[in-house]
């Protein structure tokens, strides 16, 4: 069987509004800046060079040495931050949650992807430099979403308080929970190294910020990826103006909500608040809302607290202490672009799809927008799996569907006779049209009866249709199990493996070679799932 790849418009896992884009459709061609094609990455360069101040650069250095300073970064990594000093340096950037462990694999699919992109544009822009950015969300608050990860099927998860930006938050209490799953990962050479991986990351630091880079740059700083906490009052002084002007001019609803109207034929993604930001303080992440109405020059208050400012104290926060405000979705998207050299995110079809709501708000706040490109995405299989496959006559494009749709294709395949009765039904309405004929010329209660009768026979004729599939799945009930069986392994829970499983899982398995495998294979402008099988 194929065992290369499946484009992501077919796999039926991406949405309408990412499969129009990537088929680079002319109604969304408003929505981006340049579509990621190596050819148009000149251009981009040489647009974000107009833009990016060598204060920022200086100001981004320092904070990413003064942070680099808690690890041991790699040669590589050491020489991509020099890189940064250098009016020809650019950045690829993605961004990811700080999920326990990784979190899903898709998380090194994002680092991967934005690696090997930066080698590609090396290659065919040697005058300039670029350098792979991973982006910490150190200040989302969703703990929910970032306490746990899966592992042959079992959720384990972190139970603990969390309150503010989970960067911040304390790793107490870790050491009990890696006593559970070290259990459960077993002993052997690569189970040991993957325990050792989770106790130096997480037991040995002191917040959830630290632990996620160091366990990054241990996977990825070989490659020289640079890890960036924007968790900094450094960082978020180049951005002032563009937070007071969204506290006075809320000029990211205008323009976000002018272009989700837009898109009212697809699921927006985002909807944007009257102002993105939220007040942050250790343990407190609260959206600061707008009060028109109020008679004290304007009210600015944080939500469900009892913290409140005037438009001119509010501002004189934002003079002295800009660490305090924090920038949700939105104005986080703008944060990067302000900060770093940046010419292209890349992020799964959902962060995607909300980046195409913020063109024309970074235009009318005039900062450059970047490339967007859809991250890599992969089916990781054993020889033994394809072999399987092999053997009940699957391909990928089967395995891709959705089981229900699979059943039924593979009982049709495998029954010795025809289940559909599209040819029946199309007799009988032929027998009927005659009778049609008939009617139209009597009586028109006649007319009624032979509708009801056409309705009558074409119903059972479907109904039969059913029963014989379903008497059809009985009798081939042991190879189907079969079949769905392996898309059970390959689909936990029917979805995507890489939504579903850790990498640890991956890496008992295989070792460093799972890394190396996967850089040799994704190839980041490809827009295909990637099967790769594992030896």
């Amino acid at each position: 069987m194929p065992t290369d790849a499946i484009s992501y418009q077919k796999s039926g896992y991406f949405s309408p509004l990412m499969n129009d884009y990537l088929d680079q459709k002319s109604n969304t061609k408003s929505l981006y800046n340049r579509f990621p094609i190596l050819e148009n990455f000149e251009a981009q360069v040489q647009e974000k060079k107009a833009n990016y101040t060598h204060e920022n650069r200086a100001i981004l250095v320092s904070v990413i040495e003064s942070q680099y300073a808690k690890i041991n970064p790699s040669t590589a990594t050491l020489n991509n931050i020099k890189l940064l000093n250098n009016s020809n340096t650019f950045t690829v950037t993605t961004g990811h949650q700080l999920n326990l462990f990784t979190g899903p694999l898709y998380f090194l699919y994002k680092i991967i992807s934005t690696i090997n992109l930066t080698k590609e544009l090396k290659s065919k822009y040697p005058s300039f430099n670029f350098v792979p950015i991973y982006w910490m969300a150190t200040e989302d608050h969703d703990f929910e979403e970032i306490n746990y990860f899966n592992l042959k099927g079992r959720k384990f998860r972190w139970n603990t308080n969390s309150s503010g930006a989970v960067g911040r938050l304390s790793t107490n209490g870790l050491d009990a929970f890696f006593e559970v799953y070290s259990k459960e990962i077993g002993s052997g050479k690569n189970a040991e190294t993957i325990k050792t991986l989770f106790k130096e990351s997480y037991l040995k630091h002191s917040n959830l910020a630290d632990a996620t880079r160091f366990l990054a740059n241990a996977l990825f700083g070989e490659y020289g990826l640079v890890i960036l906490d924007a968790d900094n009052a450094d960082l978020k002084r180049t951005f002032i103006p563009y937070i007071k002007e969204e506290l006075l001019q809320q000029t990211a609803y205008k323009k976000v909500i002018e272009t989700t109207r837009k898109l009212s034929n697809y699921n927006i993604q985002v909807n944007p608040r009257e102002i993105n930001l939220f007040y942050l303080e250790n343990n407190l992440r609260e959206r600061i809302l707008f009060d028109p109405y109020s008679n004290r020059d304007g009210k600015y208050k944080v939500n469900n607290t009892t913290i409140e400012f005037s438009e001119s104290e509010i501002l004189s926060v934002l003079e002295n202490h800009p660490e305090k405000f924090s920038p949700n979705v939105i104005m986080r998207s703008l944060y990067q672009e302000v900060i770093l050299p940046n010419l292209c995110y890349i992020g799964g079809g959902g962060e995607i799809g909300y980046w195409l709501e913020l063109k024309s708000f970074f235009d009318a706040v005039k900062v450059s927008f970047p490339i967007l490109l859809v991250r890599n995405s992969a089916l990781l299989v054993t020889e033994k799996q394809t072999k399987k496959a092999d053997k009940l006559e699957l391909t990928w494009k089967d395995l891709f569907s959705k089981q229900k749709d699979l059943v039924n294709t593979k009982t049709e395949q495998l029954s010795e006779f025809p289940i559909d009765f599209t040819s029946q039904k199309e007799l009988l309405q032929k027998q009927f049209e005659r009778l049609h004929e008939i009617a139209n010329q009597t009586d028109k209660s006649f007319i009624g009866a032979v509708e009801a009768q056409e309705a009558k026979q074409i119903k059972g004729l479907v109904n039969l249709e059913k029963r014989l599939l379903k008497a059809q799945k009985r009798k081939h009930s042991e190879e189907l199990e079969r079949i769905t069986d392996l898309q059970n392994e390959l689909f936990p829970n029917q979805s995507l493996q890489e939504r579903q499983a850790n990498f640890s899982e991956f890496y008992r398995e295989n070792g460093e070679k799972l890394i190396t495998t996967l850089i040799d294979q994704l190839k980041p402008l490809g827009n295909n799932f990637n099967i790769i099988t594992l030896s």
